[in-house]
């Protein structure tokens, strides 16, 4: 097992999987004032996490594209994608905890963002620590999720998150 941290997010991987935590710079802006009262803004960017079993190309986008199309029928592919902290206060956040135990039930060829015949996807909105996620994974294989989920499984069961701190960063 190797494990990855960054941003106040940690994950063990085991050997052979590929992974990164790097920070979007897309994030909204935060309003700020000088002190002579002139109005500022300030980017607040947010971590996404890549994990999958296979290795990832030079650039992928957010919720896989660039890597999803590589993947074969024996490949996983993860996201764990950070929203703003105001998203905690909405109904689409409200559960609490990183998902735990996925079953082979909740892969579906619907659930994908991209639809690519074969393949599976679960997605999942949560809370952790006070700051507000996506976990979105992707099976090379429908036919293969009871095989390909308890690896999602034990990577997931890895996973810890840690609260922001006030500057915006994380622990």
């Amino acid at each position: 097992m190797t494990t990855l941290a960054a941003h106040g997010i940690g994950v063990s991987t085991p050997a052979g999987w590929d992974g990164r935590i790097s920070v979007r710079r897309d994030g909204s802006a935060d309003q700020l004032f000088s002190a002579s009262g002139t109005r500022l803004f300030q980017t607040r960017s947010r971590p996404v996490m890549h994990l999958a079993n296979f290795g990832f190309p030079g650039a992928i986008g957010d919720f896989g594209s660039g890597a999803v199309e590589l993947m074969g029928e024996n490949d996983v592919f993860a996201v764990l994608f950070e929203h703003e902290p105001e998203s905690t206060a909405t109904a689409l956040f409200r559960s609490v905890g990183v998902p735990q135990n996925l079953t082979a039930r909740e892969f579906e060829p619907a659930n994908l963002r991209r639809g690519i015949p074969g393949q599976s996807g679960y997605q999942a909105f949560f809370q952790e620590s006070g700051r507000a996620f996506c976990l979105y994974v992707v099976l090379g294989s429908h036919a293969r999720r009871a095989r390909l989920v308890p690896l999602v499984n034990r990577v997931i069961a890895s996973l810890e998150i840690t609260p922001e701190i006030a500057s915006g960063a994380t622990a």
